[in-house]
């Protein structure tokens, strides 16, 4: 049987403009000097395909903290799309220095079957690989091609759509490198970085000349056109009036107008309010997941820990696990996330020191709602705290889950407030 191959929405104008997005479990090229905003564009690329509700796999040497601070220069919330775990970033090391020049080729060769290990590991729609120059500095080019093919036909097999950012090359050794790589690819997008943009743009902002070269299909054929790098919007083709930043939906009030408004004045919405730091237990393992992701990629850990309030305390009407769960909200950062699940409560503490830990505990002692010192200890001695943090028998949720829900382990481990 046939099957139809799809041409989905690439988040890079000039591509869906033209060809009208990319291949799915196509292999593309994006070429461009420093600051040329190749890294823009694949967050562009990302962004969209987090908001098809597909799964994109980030590749990077970039610190985690500048690729949020990139994201969020083009309007793009990336830890809210790592959060619901359609974005997973992985941080790679450089290998220039982990190599001797006598076995660089196969040391290189180990590198580029680890993205094929990765890959399979999380099964992405999409995959950026930001970027791939220091990973093919190949000594024997028919070696490279021969391993680069190897890679983009597994990945292209499952049908997982990749775009692998080059430096642009400079030296005929570079060239020949990057030619050697195009043999691979399904299509070419190279942007060139013009030193001036004449006319009224001049002034817009930083930009070029994009290129979008096919290799296969796409037989609309090779375009070209100037790009601008705009605040909020990214890399684009289109010309728009003045930007501004985002600005606040609140309301400015004049001098003269009142600065207190009726209770019986303001609506009130129907919806039942929610904590924002509550998840439901199926977004809770998505954030879980993207945490271990995180760990095994980077080595940042973290902590799950668990609260159980004992059924005595609950039966004395000193507690409910609803004060509890509130007492726990009052205590923990913005950025923790809380989940109940049965008679427990979690929360996932994106730092795994044990000095967080320790914080939180101290905060709920504090925040709980008694004020009778007798009934304050008989309450403590019947929270029971049971913390996971990673280690080589964590691969997923499933994983922290399950070694919360095992009794016995629990029990065992069990540590009462002091």
């Amino acid at each position: 049987m046939k099957r139809k191959i799809q041409i989905l929405p690439s988040g890079i104008s000039l591509v869906d403009k033209k060809w009208g997005g990319l291949y799915r479990g196509g292999t593309y090229l994006l070429m461009g000097p420093r600051k040329s905003g190749r890294t823009l564009m694949a967050l562009q690329y990302a962004l969209e395909c987090a908001k098809q509700k597909e799964v994109c796999l980030f590749f990077t040497s970039i610190r985690p903290k500048d690729l949020m601070i990139m994201a969020a220069s083009i309007d793009f919330d990336l830890q809210y799309y790592m959060n619901k775990n359609l974005i997973i970033v992985i941080r790679v090391a450089p290998p220039t220095e982990l190599y001797d020049d006598a076995n660089k080729d196969e040391f290189l060769v180990e590198y580029l079957n680890d993205i094929i290990t990765v890959v399979d590991q999380h099964r992405p729609n999409k995959i950026v690989f930001d970027e791939l120059t220091q990973f093919i500095g190949f000594s024997d080019l028919e070696r490279l091609n021969q391993v680069f093919r190897q890679t983009t036909e597994i990945i292209e097999e499952a049908d997982i759509t990749s775009l692998y950012i080059l430096g642009q090359p400079a030296a005929p050794s570079s060239k020949a490198i990057v030619d050697t790589l195009s043999l691979s690819a399904t299509g070419i997008i190279s942007l060139d970085k013009t030193e001036e943009i004449e006319g009224e743009d001049k002034n817009k902002t930083d930009g070029g000349i994009i290129t979008i070269i096919p290799n296969v299909g796409h037989t609309e054929g090779k375009f070209t056109s100037q790009y601008f790098i705009e605040p909020y919007r990214g890399v684009t083709i289109e010309k728009t009036g003045e930007f501004n930043a985002p600005v606040s939906k609140s309301k400015t009030q004049t001098t003269n107008e009142t600065k207190y408004t009726s209770l019986s004045d303001i609506d009130i919405p129907d919806e039942k309010y929610v904590s924002s730091s509550f998840y439901s237990e199926e977004d809770f393992k998505l954030i879980l997941n993207n945490q271990i992701a995180l760990y095994k990629s980077t080595g940042q850990s973290f902590s799950v820990v668990s609260f159980k309030l004992n059924d005595a305390v609950v039966n004395r009407n000193l507690l409910t696990i609803k004060q509890l769960k509130n007492t726990i909200r009052l205590s923990t950062d913005k950025k923790d996330k809380i989940c109940v699940v049965g008679d427990k409560v979690l929360v996932l503490l994106t730092r795994g020191e044990q000095k967080s830990t320790n914080n939180l505990i101290s905060r709920i002692k504090s925040n709980l709602p008694v004020n009778n010192e007798s009934e304050i200890k008989y309450i403590l001695e019947n929270i029971s705290v049971f913390t996971v943090t990673p280690d080589e028998s964590v691969e997923n949720a499933e994983d922290v889950f399950n070694k919360i829900s095992n009794e016995s382990f629990e029990t065992s481990k069990k540590i009462f407030f002091q």
